[in-house]
């Protein structure tokens, strides 16, 4: 990363080559003080130390001498008495064409084991959120081909849509899926930051998206888990430094995919507390609000183009009072919930509809047509959950024949809106299905106007468009007595 050393000496305004250099006084973990007797660095300035191998941030002045940074880096071998040179500039992050199918950390080093990119320019990740004057007012729906995301929880392009769920049930496959439709079927660009997640999920991420042959259009950006809470904090801006580029200056529509935001919390409740600063509700920092703020606030959509955001929260032991999914949801344009229980039972994608909500699903926006079918299918949903304590104890045959229609058809519903998706192909087995928008609401029509209810629900499960239902089980249109027995019940 480029630096800029310099200082200002005698005629103020006037840049010298001379180095703006401190002192250590003091280093506790990733806390470290530095005295300067010339210029006292402002807030955000990068430091190094140990020719650089070592990289502290700014983030507070104490007094007219002494700064206190956090390091971005591990600060194993710094010791008292040690010399820090200013960059003379903030942390710095890669942006161009040049970025396009590459992976980097949170100082914009390329970590894909090729050489670095060379046509690239290097902003601030500091940067403030579009005025409200250029931002779109516009609400355009975003299609993922993800049936129960498109019918029920329609995203909003340019908007924030979050996947809230605790570990394991499928936010990062979701992720990974999203991915592969929005650069396969639409001509945007892909921004993946991976803040404290696993090595293991980045290799596999990486070479997945090489397979599928999307990387050409995706930029992948990581603070992994073992790195110091300073870097995974900073990895967030990072990111929507670069997504900024290519909203601004290509004019381009960008999908950046954040996975996982409670970390960026985590790292900022880490800093928090390593400076010293006294913790609020359930040991988080005070200034949490303000941090998310500062990172959700940037990604908005302008004349120019639209940053789509979809974000993972991991939500800690399923509590969804806790403050880090609370203050996330109020940022929200769409809020998807995975549910451990649908997990266990296999409806892939593990969304629950009647915990998830999308600020999209009204007449205005997605039409009547749509509003209603939505409607019917949560009010037939919210149906089979109320009678599911009923068939517990008493069996399916003790319900009214109409109940008994509702069960068929929210279970048949339950299975066609499961899909199979590209990125998990080499689990299941099954080939990947991107369904229309369109198509997934003629789907759930027909089954609401009980058009497959002499079918099994098992050929309506992991399926794409309902037809397949037909290609599955063609017997099931051969069976005049099941026809006939289904006449007398209606």
């Amino acid at each position: 990363m480029p630096t800029h050393e310099w200082s200002e000496m005698a005629e103020p305004g006037v840049k010298t080559n001379i180095p703006n250099l401190g002192v250590v006084v003091s280093v506790r973990g990733s806390v470290v003080d530095v005295r300067f007797d010339a210029n006292l660095p402002p807030i955000h300035s990068v430091l190094h130390a140990d020719e650089g191998r070592i990289i502290v941030e700014v983030l507070a002045q104490r007094d007219p001498q002494h700064v206190r940074a956090i390091a971005l880096t591990p600060t194993q071998g710094l010791a008292r008495g040690m010399t820090v040179t200013d960059t003379g500039g903030p942390l710095k992050a890669p942006v161009g064409k040049g970025i396009l199918s590459r992976m980097f950390d949170v100082f914009g080093n390329a970590i894909d084991r090729q050489p670095a990119p060379t046509d690239v320019q290097w902003r601030s990740v500091h940067r403030a959120p579009p005025a409200l004057a250029k931002r779109s007012t516009q609400s355009e729906v975003f299609e993922t081909g993800i049936k129960v995301i498109d019918v029920l929880l329609p995203l909003e392009r340019g908007g924030k849509a979050g996947l809230f769920g605790g570990a394991g049930v499928g936010k990062t496959v979701l992720l990974t899926e999203m991915i592969h439709n929005m650069v396969g079927h639409q001509e945007g660009v892909s921004i993946f930051c991976g803040i404290g997640e696993r090595c293991r999920e980045g290799e596999e991420l990486y070479r997945e998206m090489k397979a599928a042959g999307v990387l050409p259009d995706m930029v992948m950006i990581f603070g992994q888990m073992n790195e110091p809470p300073g870097s995974r904090f900073r990895v967030g801006h990072a990111a929507l430094t670069m997504a900024e580029y290519f909203r601004d200056d290509e004019h381009r529509d960008v999908l950046l995919l954040i996975d996982n935001i409670f970390r960026f919390i985590q790292a900022g409740s880490e800093v928090s507390g390593l400076m010293g600063q006294m913790p609020s509700r359930l040991g988080y920092q005070p200034t949490m609000g303000t941090e998310l703020s500062g990172l959700e606030e940037r990604i908005a959509n302008t004349e120019t183009g639209a940053i789509t955001s979809i974000q993972a929260v991991y939500v800690p032991a399923d509590d969804f009072t806790d403050p880090a999914a609370v203050h996330t949801f109020s940022h929200l344009s769409a809020s998807i919930v995975l549910s451990r229980k649908r997990a266990s039972e296999g409806l892939y994608p593990a969304i629950d509809p009647l915990q998830s909500s999308s600020k999209m699903a009204t007449p205005g926006i997605v039409g009547e047509r749509h509003y209603a079918l939505a409607q019917e299918i949560r009010r037939t949903l919210a149906q089979y959950a109320q009678l599911k304590d009923i068939i517990a104890m008493l069996g399916l045959e003790q319900l009214s024949p109409e109940d008994r229609n509702v069960v068929g058809r929210a279970r048949r519903l339950e299975r066609f809106l499961t899909q199979p998706f590209f990125t998990t192909e080499q689990f299941t087995g099954m080939q990947g299905k991107l369904v229309s928008l369109e198509d997934a609401l003629i789907g759930c029509e027909r089954i609401l106007r009980d058009e497959f209810k002499d079918y099994p629900e098992s050929a309506l499960y992991m399926i794409g468009k309902i037809d397949e239902a037909k290609a599955k089980h063609p017997v099931a249109d051969t069976l005049p007595e099941k026809k006939t027995a289904a006449t007398h019940e209606s």
